[in-house]
């Protein structure tokens, strides 16, 4: 295993991201339901790509980066709504929100480029 792995790395974080948001939100904005769907999908991208590193097959590892990007997306939609709920400043949100969609453009070119036929 490579030990600089970019989206590996950027998963945890925004993982960490994720859990600090979700202290927020129930701590200060006593919100709990969006915020856990938040927490569950948002720790899921980083959970599913150590999975994926550790696949045993190209299927497998294909399998796993598809279900973090999926995860990616579900994060991205939750955040959407907590904005627009007014439970997220606009400041922050574009900050989460922007480093959940460079998740889904890294995730989705992994994709592409694991779905081409080997060399």
């Amino acid at each position: 295993m490579k030990a600089d792995n970019p989206i590996r790395e950027k998963s945890y974080a925004f993982a960490l991201r994720a859990v600090k948001l979700y202290r927020h939100l129930t701590e200060k904005k006593k919100e709990f339901v969006l915020s856990k769907q938040l927490l569950r999908s948002g720790t899921a991208i980083g959970a599913n790509v150590e999975e994926a590193i550790g696949g045993q097959s190209r299927a497998d590892f294909l399998s796993k980066i598809s279900i973090a990007y999926k995860e990616a997306r579900e994060t991205r939609y939750w955040l959407r709504l907590l904005k627009d709920a007014n439970l997220l400043v606009p400041r922050d949100f574009e900050s989460i929100f922007a480093d959940a969609d460079e998740l889904c453009r890294i995730l989705s070119a992994i994709i592409t480029t694991t779905k081409q036929p080997s060399r």
